[in-house]
């Protein structure tokens, strides 16, 4: 009668079918999830969180807990409301007659409200099976009490009903009017006629009516609710709910036409309770009135206590619901019930059903629509384990109910569902943060896999640009513990690329019983975590290193996502040193290490693989066109220190974009300079690095026009957009060295005296270098001042004959010796770009 009194026949047939339009498209997603595996206490929260996670759950949990507890203390306070209007003193009279005894104050009616509750609360302490014989037996009241109004519509002659209505003088009366069918009555009901509701004295809307009308639908999650209770929820759920639905929606329907066609707008409007005046047995409605408000309230106050329960035993808040977790004996969430019925005890203080109407309905908006999206994302992550029996769905429904949720949420109350959608934020973040982390499978995985793959294939590798060139490492870790630093400095270098841990172990599969790579995959995973580095893993089995990473290098990576450059570590004879444990994120008093690596080998111990081997991969790193960084006492490099110190002057990197190794070439233009300028550059972009200065060294000879070529670099430099300080370095006295060593006797036999002077002739490059020459260049590189936080150095390519591989280390060594951090570059592929 509110409703059809306020609205009118049209607009109420419309919210009756907005709502159910919504409630039909929720019930769809529920009885989806229902029927996708075995369900547990806890209804809708136990849905959402074993679909979303623990963090959409735990929030809508809460929500949804809060939801049943203001719709409970509403239907208590519309059962306050029947009683009143039935037994209590008329208003502006002191003493009651006959029935008519229960005084009328806000007091008073909270102590009805309490007694009521109480009850409530009996029923549900006793368990779930006194609940459901019940609301069997309210179940055939009501029936009984329907078929009597449908039929008094019918048998009832016209008649006119006095209504007592609270005034500021007291009371005043009004008639109203049962007319029986009649088309004027019906003609005038059509339309809207929004007056002031004479309970609250508020006036009356559309979005108001809607609120307090879409409570009278809300209890399809009553079923789900009970769900730990259910021999087979699975089987009950869809079908009771279904069919709980379409009869409610026409009895709806069938009522207001009824209530439009028969009772004039003054009897519709000033009294909600007519159907008592109008039936042809009045005592009958008042008990199925008082059964149908116990019912849903009784309802509620058990969906709420299920909830609550639910979310206790997942432990999402810790001790704080830890109290929720006690049971009786035959396993009723006693504690629970108490603390659900305590909640809605605070709620009637609220005094008035149409107060909390609108607060009720957008907490239970926002439940459907989660729910809505729960099984959106299950169907968008198209995950083979997402069978559910009920196929009568799809994903235009799931977004039809989200999208009918959110609108009908604003609509009804913009600041009550912005404050909602804010609180359930803070919930979010507030269990993203703080709660343990769950075993139920995260639907966001399931999505982002989804969506990676989707892209992996978009990503074009044909497509690639040199404009959009990014690095994309490929680490090679021997023992994680040696290597903390190195982990972290290459993080910086990656510029939002690819970053791959690699890893060799050196054995044979044939000779195993199961794969030893899967039991260390875990301790890898949380090394990335706890080192803050945003990498992958990527282990393999392999008879000697090189092999290994020949394997890494063609397999690492997806589509267009491979490695581009391969970083090692620098093959020399310093005893390797335990940054792992000195390293900040395991030097906590909480953290002791507990990853599965081994010790550091011991420096006596042999090294797992040869000299030859390790120039080897540099060179298989080479021919597979691949960039080649080698660095060198990165795990002395302190970042933190050198970054924090004082502001002047900053911290420097310098570069050295010239073969130091091949004195007849001073090209600073060349694939590997140029690789090698774009490195430095990169990782002074990184966050970290930011308030570094590059300085960029220029090598020249007396006689070669050096300010043409600093000019000629500083052009380069603003092309490429680099800031960078340019420093001459005169080198005449180094070359000089070079060029004696280089001179022999005519005729001499050129490899015999190669090898005994300790020289060697690298592929396209003629010269030869003697060990002192390449002491004075690293002493050239050294007295450069003040000392910078890490040097990038020219990686000249091994030699073509593999028996140099040990004296291009060796001289390699000489290069770098007492340098301190140093990143040793070749770079095979064009990465910079003067182009729009």
């Amino acid at each position: 009668g509110f409703v059809v009194g306020h609205a009118g026949l049209y607009q109420a047939l419309a919210m009756f079918a907005v709502a159910y339009f919504i409630i039909g498209m929720t019930v769809l997603s529920v009885c989806a999830i229902a029927t996708n595996g075995a369900l547990d206490a806890g209804g809708a929260y136990y849905m959402i969180s074993r679909a979303l996670g623990p963090e959409f759950g735990g929030s809508i949990g809460i929500m949804f807990f809060l939801a049943n507890v203001c719709g409970s203390a509403l239907y208590v306070l519309g059962l306050v409301e029947a009683v009143v209007d039935s037994f209590g003193i008329p208003p502006g009279q002191e003493a009651g007659s006959g029935v008519h005894v229960l005084p009328q104050s806000y007091w008073y009616e909270l102590l009805y409200g309490t007694v009521l509750l109480a009850l409530c609360l009996l029923v549900c302490l006793v368990g779930a099976s006194i609940y459901a014989k019940a609301t069997f037996l309210i179940f055939l009241i009501v029936a009984a009490v329907l078929g009597t109004i449908l039929v008094s519509f019918f048998a009832t002659r016209p008649l006119k009903v006095p209504i007592r209505l609270p005034n500021v003088n007291g009371t005043e009366t009004d008639n109203g009017f049962f007319t029986g069918f009649s088309l004027e009555t019906l003609r005038d009901n059509l339309g809207g006629r929004y007056e002031v509701d004479y309970t609250t004295g508020q006036m009356m809307s559309f979005s108001s009516v809607f609120a307090v009308m879409f409570n009278g639908c809300t209890g399809i999650m009553a079923g789900s609710n009970m769900s730990g209770d259910l021999k087979r929820p699975s089987y009950s759920i869809p079908r009771g709910t279904i069919s709980a639905v379409l009869f409610t929606y026409l009895v709806y329907n069938l009522l207001a036409f009824l209530m439009c066609a028969t009772c004039n707008r003054i009897l519709l409007q000033k009294d909600y309770g007519f159907l008592r005046d109008i039936s042809i047995f009045p005592p009958l409605v008042t008990v199925g009135i008082y059964a149908a408000t116990l019912s849903a309230a009784m309802s509620n106050l058990i969906g709420a206590s299920r909830i609550l329960y639910a979310l206790a035993r997942d432990d999402l808040f810790g001790r704080a619901l830890s109290l929720a977790k006690k049971t009786s004996a035959s396993g009723n969430p006693v504690m629970a019930v108490i603390l659900s019925w305590l909640m809605v005890q605070v709620v009637l203080f609220s005094g008035k059903l149409n107060t909390i109407a609108s607060v009720v309905t957008i907490f239970f908006l926002l439940v459907y629509a989660t729910v809505n999206l729960a099984c959106l994302a299950l169907e968008w992550a198209s995950a083979p384990n997402f069978r559910p029996t009920f196929r009568y769905f799809t994903w235009h429904t799931c977004l039809l109910g989200i999208a009918g949720c959110c609108v009908m949420m604003f609509l009804i109350s913009p600041v009550s569902a912005s404050a909602s959608l804010g609180f359930l934020l803070l919930l979010l973040l507030a269990l993203h943060y703080l709660s343990p982390s769950s075993t139920w499978g995260y639907i966001s995985q399931a999505l982002i896999f989804h969506q990676v793959r989707k892209y992996l294939l978009m990503l074009d590798v044909r497509k690639d640009h040199v404009k959009f060139w990014r690095p994309q490492m490929l680490l090679m870790v021997q023992n994680p513990r040696g290597s903390a630093r190195l982990i972290d400095f290459v993080n910086d270098l990656k510029k939002s690329g690819l970053y791959v841990l690699g890893h060799v172990e050196l054995q044979d599969l044939d000779m195993l019983p199961s794969d030893p790579l899967q039991p260390q995959q875990d301790s890898w995973l949380s090394l990335v975590d706890k080192l803050n580095v945003k990498a992958f893993v990527s282990l393999t089995l392999a008879p000697s290193v090189r092999h290994g990473v020949r394997q890494l290098l063609f397999t690492s990576g997806l589509g267009g996502m491979r490695p581009n450059t391969l970083v090692l570590g620098f093959y020399d004879d310093e005893a390797p040193q335990d940054g792992l444990a000195r390293h900040p994120a395991f030097t906590s008093a909480r953290e002791e290490v507990p990853l599965g690596f081994p010790p550091l080998r011991a420096p006596t111990t042999p090294k797992l693989l040869s000299a030859r081997e390790y120039v080897g991969i540099v060179a298989d790193a080479l021919k597979m066109l691949r960039n080649v960084l080698l660095a060198r006492q990165l795990e002395s490099l302190d970042k933190a220190w050198e970054l924090r110190r004082a502001a002047s002057p900053p911290p420097t990197i310098h570069v050295w974009p010239v073969n130091l190794l091949r004195p007849d070439s001073a090209r600073y233009a060349d694939t590997c300079s140029l690789f090698l300028l774009q490195m430095a550059c990169v990782l002074n972009m990184a966050r970290a690095w930011r308030r570094a200065r590059l300085r960029l060294f220029l090598c020249v000879e007396a006689g070669t026009m050096p300010h043409a070529q600093e000019e000629k670099l500083r052009q380069l430099l603003k092309d490429l957009r680099i800031q960078a300080q340019i420093q001459l370095v005169p080198w005449d006295a180094i070359t000089h060295l070079h060029w004696q060593t280089c001179q022999r006797p005519p005729g001499a036999p050129a490899k015999e005296e190669e090898e005994e002077e300790g020289v060697v002739n690298f592929p396209t490059n003629t010269t030869q270098v003697s060990d002192e020459y390449v002491c004075a260049a690293n002493k050239l590189v050294l007295e450069q001042s003040p000392a910078p936080a890490v040097r990038f150095l020219y990686l000249p390519r091994p030699p073509a004959d593999t028996s140099l591989y040990p004296l291009y280390l060796h001289q390699l060594e000489l290069l770098t010796r007492g340098l301190g951090p140093t990143v040793l570059v070749h770079g095979v592929s064009a990465v910079t770009s003067t182009q729009l």
